[in-house]
């Protein structure tokens, strides 16, 4: 397969929230993507409903957070209820972090996702084609061909990498081989979304009700929606649940006055990892690499930071300013991120899901004995910072998420990322000359004025001269200037050139 043989740089294989937002990521700074999707529609209805500060971050450099924000509403107070409606656990929200965003967000993902879908169509590098299904692909040396349907038969596209976005039931992962990695968490449950109508009482808080006789989730959706998600009992049947006089039943409890119920669907939850998310020019990302019980509200947000991790990635291996290997850097700084985030909704999940009333009564005192002494219920919600990948490793800050200092007041906020744009950052106490491809600037920049003192704190904290932020917005490493430069290119697997992008003061 030859150069001039190629429809496009990457063909990304699903359209949902990650596909989309990977094909926005490449296509916005000029990589040629294809994006194709068996249906020619959003789906209509809710599925995810929560993401956090740091998919909102994304969606800033995307440029769809203010559309996106139109469909959310921020996220309440997280309560874990006894049967008896005791609060045994309770977490707050933070309306700001140190990343520029809300703690979370609750939200309509039809409505996020036509914010991503009509990115796409802005962006002359994106070619979107609805209606169109993989059947199969061949890899060489060079390129990917795949083998598609769509509205007017077979077609073959030719792409130099394919990324598999698409969903549990991948037919990209079936393809590449490896398997699942299975966590034996495998529970059904009935899940209920609702729409208020005019006189109705939503909950005005996020809740796990630890009721052995039916555990029970109610959580915000987007603005004027809920959801509720009640376990399915010994017995039960989707047949049986998904009745609506048996629906209506369990909402009756709630008291919430009129509702329109508009989706029910009986799901498992689990937790299954691939094992395998890359075999030469293929890769998984989002539910095709990783599914997760949904307590914690972690699944699209950890597609989406798949997507992040990898889109900067393709491209400066496309551009030529790294080499392939480092793609060989994506799972391994992703696997252990998403499992830490299953392994919590695990956790979650098995504290809720308890169908035994003396095991759940001692669950009870005992977290209410953590309570009073202020000791966690459930592990840390935060992963650790990577351990390996593309980064400096043993340097302070390495594999964290870099902070986005805003300046200005509530209608006029500036965030770092605006000011800072796209790519790799080296930011350094004093002027320096340094080498790499990257945007190089120092504390007298006078762009950076307004967040000086947050970043002089940050490089403070870590007993730094400068750090390197790569374009995910991952710190790859501190120290000096001059070094941090040399091993970013080396991490890029190329010489150190004189290329540096200066911001003028």
């Amino acid at each position: 397969m030859s150069a001039a043989t190629f429809d496009a740089d990457v063909l990304v294989v699903g359209l949902g929230p990650v596909g989309a937002a990977m094909a926005a990521l490449l296509a916005r700074r000029g990589v040629t993507t294809i994006a194709i999707d068996k249906d020619t529609e959003i789906y209509p209805l809710p599925r995810a409903v929560h993401f956090d500060h740091e998919i909102m971050r994304l969606f800033q450099q995307l440029g769809v957070a203010e559309a996106v924000a139109r469909h959310t509403r921020p996220v309440p107070a997280y309560e874990f209820r006894s049967a008896d409606g005791t609060l045994l656990m309770q977490l707050d929200p933070q309306p700001e972090t140190p990343f520029g965003w809300a703690s979370g967000y609750m939200f309509h993902q039809p409505g996020l996702e036509q914010a991503l879908r009509d990115r796409l169509a802005a962006l002359p590098a994106a070619d979107v084609r609805l209606g169109w299904r993989l059947t199969s692909f061949a890899q060489d040396g060079v390129g990917v061909a795949a083998e598609v349907i769509g509205p007017d038969g077979a077609a073959t596209i030719r792409a130099r990498y394919l990324v598999g976005c698409d969903g549990a039931s991948s037919r990209v992962r079936e393809a590449i081989g490896g398997g699942l990695s299975d966590y034996q968490f495998d529970e059904p449950w009935l899940v209920v979304d609702v729409a208020a109508l005019p006189g109705a009482r939503l909950p005005e808080v996020n809740l796990q009700l630890c009721d052995p006789a039916r555990p029970t989730s109610g959580v915000l959706s987007g603005p004027g929606r809920h959801r509720w998600e009640f376990m399915l009992l010994p017995g039960e049947t989707p047949e049986t649940v998904l009745e609506p006089g048996f629906i209506e039943g369990l909402l009756a409890r709630w008291d919430c006055g009129p509702l329109q119920i508009q989706r029910r669907a009986v799901y498992r939850f689990h937790g299954l990892v691939a094992n395998r998310w890359r075999l030469s020019r293929v890769l998984l990302a989002g539910d095709s690499a990783h599914q997760t019980p949904p307590f914690a509200g972690q699944g699209m947000c950890s597609g989406l930071r798949d997507a992040a991790n990898l889109a900067w990635k393709l491209e400066a291996v496309l551009r030529g300013q790294a080499e392939a290997n480092l793609l060989d850097t994506y799972q391994p700084e992703r696997e252990p991120h998403v499992r830490t985030l299953i392994e919590l909704a695990i956790g979650m999940g098995r504290v809720v899901c308890m169908l035994d009333p003396a095991a759940a009564a001692a669950r009870d005192r005992d977290m209410l004995a953590r309570r009073r002494t202020g000791e966690p219920s459930l592990p840390p919600p935060r992963p650790a910072p990577f351990a390996s990948g593309c980064i400096l490793a043993g340097t302070a800050g390495a594999g964290a998420l870099f902070s986005q200092p805003i300046c200005g007041v509530a209608g006029d906020r500036v965030r770092l990322d605006d000011v800072m744009g796209d790519g790799a950052w080296l930011i350094s106490r004093r002027p320096t000359s340094c080498e790499g491809d990257m945007l190089a600037c120092d504390l007298a920049d006078g762009s950076l004025a307004p967040f000086r003192p947050a970043i002089e704190a940050w490089l403070h904290a870590h007993d730094a001269p400068a750090v390197l932020v790569r374009p995910d917005r991952y710190v790859f490493g501190t120290g000096t200037a001059a070094s941090l430069a040399a091993a970013w290119a080396g991490a890029l697997g190329r010489a150190p050139e004189r290329s540096e992008r200066r911001r003028e003061a």
